[in-house]
Parts: structure tokens; C-alpha cells; sequence
């Protein structure tokens, strides 16, 4: 089975050796995403607003893999401080509210300490249906 590899252009990838995003048959494997505006190397200090951009950062390897965020089936959150959780959740409702995939939060720590969170996404090609 091909596998397809896609890059956000983030230089971490290539000094790390990884991808945003592997597709594999209609499976859609996105690697942990963080925070960072990899346009502009720059992250927010708000964990709220870095759980957005890691969302839009997702949404956007998720779109060059042929699928959308209603075609995930599995989410992991990563946070150094899980009191800081429910801060997210109103940005994780705006994005998943009516997907809602099988999901686990983490408290782990993270590479960088401006990072606040983490997001890591499965996702199933055309799965993004509704079905009864």
C-alpha cells in the first residue's frame, strides 16, 4: 500500500525526521501539532489561542490528505497542565461539537515550554458522513 507523506513546511520536520501528516489507503495519521504559526515561527502565549491554530494546523494537513476534521475518528490532547484543559474545550467543541471523535487528554511535558498543548489526530477518508 503507497504511502504519502505530508508537510506543514515547519523545519522541525526534516531536522527531526517526520511528517504532519502520513496517509496510508484512506487512513490519515497526523503527528502531534502544536500551537506554532509555522508561516511566521510564532506561537501565542493563550493556551485557547494555540488550541485553535493547532486545530487550523491539523485542518490544513488534513485538506492536502483529501479529507476534512468531520472525517477524524481519533483525537489525543497533550498538555503540560492538565487545570488547563477545560480552557481549550470551548475551541475543541467549535471543531469537533459534531464530529465528536473517541478522544484522551495527556498530561505530559512537552518539547518547548511556550507549548501549552498538543493535538494529534486519526482520521478515516469519507467517514465524515452522519449515519444513522
Amino acid at each position: 500500500m503507497e504511502r504519502q507523506l505530508i508537510s506543514s513546511g515547519s523545519t522541525f520536520e526534516a531536522t527531526i525526521g517526520y511528517s504532519r501528516a502520513l496517509v496510508v489507503g484512506d487512513w490519515v495519521f497526523v503527528s502531534g501539532t502544536t500551537g506554532f504559526d509555522y508561516a511566521k515561527m510564532t506561537i501565542e502565549a493563550d493556551i485557547a489561542a494555540q488550541t485553535r491554530r493547532c486545530l487550523l494546523n491539523i485542518q490544513s494537513a488534513l485538506e492536502k490528505a483529501g479529507a476534512t476534521l468531520a472525517d477524524t475518528v481519533r483525537v489525543q490532547y497533550i498538555l503540560p497542565e492538565a487545570a488547563e484543559f477545560e480552557k481549550c474545550w470551548p475551541v475543541l467543541r467549535e471543531f469537533f461539537g459534531e464530529v465528536r471523535p473517541a478522544a484522551t487528554m495527556i498530561a505530559a511535558g512537552l518539547a518547548d515550554p511556550r507549548m501549552k498543548i498538543e493535538i494529534e489526530v486519526t482520521a478515516l477518508r469519507g467517514s465524515g458522513s452522519k449515519r444513522a
